[in-house]
């Protein structure tokens, strides 16, 4: 995996935005988050990536994949794969 961080888009009122958060906390993995509710720059790519929607979290990997609400198993295979970039 590069050394590039891991960003997610969301909200702090959104449990599935918390649920990646804290898997990524609880695995040790660096990212950065975008609060869609601070920066109107965060909320247009969110709805820019997703067809005019708000769906969220929005996940960009460092190899650019996108996941949009991934399950803890999507979001694991997904890290998997990169480590074998």
């Amino acid at each position: 995996m590069s050394n590039q961080k891991i960003t997610v888009y969301g909200a702090m009122w959104c449990p599935d935005t918390l649920r990646a958060l804290h898997f990524l906390s609880e695995h040790n993995i660096e990212f950065d988050f975008k609060d869609i509710d601070s920066d109107i720059e965060n909320t247009k790519f969110v709805e820019e990536t997703n067809n005019g929607m708000r769906i969220i979290p929005t996940i960009i990997l460092p190899n650019g994949s996108i996941l949009v609400e991934p399950s803890n198993s999507e979001f694991e295979r997904a890290l998997t794969r990169l480590k074998t970039e």
